[in-house]
């Protein structure tokens, strides 16, 4: 009896940590995907990128990354990664918004067709 209950607890932690696991791993997954991108296609040096980061958001796709280059951080760029990689759109900071940064000022805009 001793080893179902322990059997039936294990089982309960792995239901309830893999959804936890699966949005980490896909965060981790989109970020490097977006990176191998912009380092590789683009042809961005690592020290033009200030970080990629993976995001879960409720809007559909759920997984996108979000990159601040070094020489704008004042403004989000959104990647999506899914079949193709692609620049979606831009956010400003703050501070972006207190400089009254406008699209026409923006360094890594990649204008969509």
């Amino acid at each position: 009896m001793k080893k179902i209950k322990i059997a039936l607890l294990v089982l309960l932690v792995l239901v309830l940590l893999s959804p936890i696991v699966y949005v980490q791993a896909n965060k981790m997954i989109y970020a490097k995907k977006v990176k191998t991108y912009l380092l590789e296609e683009e042809h961005y040096t690592q020290d033009e990128i200030q970080s990629v980061q993976g995001i879960w958001g409720v809007k559909l796709p759920p997984f996108y990354a979000v990159v601040v280059f070094k020489d704008e951080p004042e403004v989000e760029y959104i990647y999506f990664a899914h079949d193709t990689i692609m620049q979606f759109e831009y956010r400003l900071k703050p501070e972006g918004e207190a400089r009254g940064i406008t699209r026409s000022m923006l360094k890594h805009d990649i204008p969509r067709d």
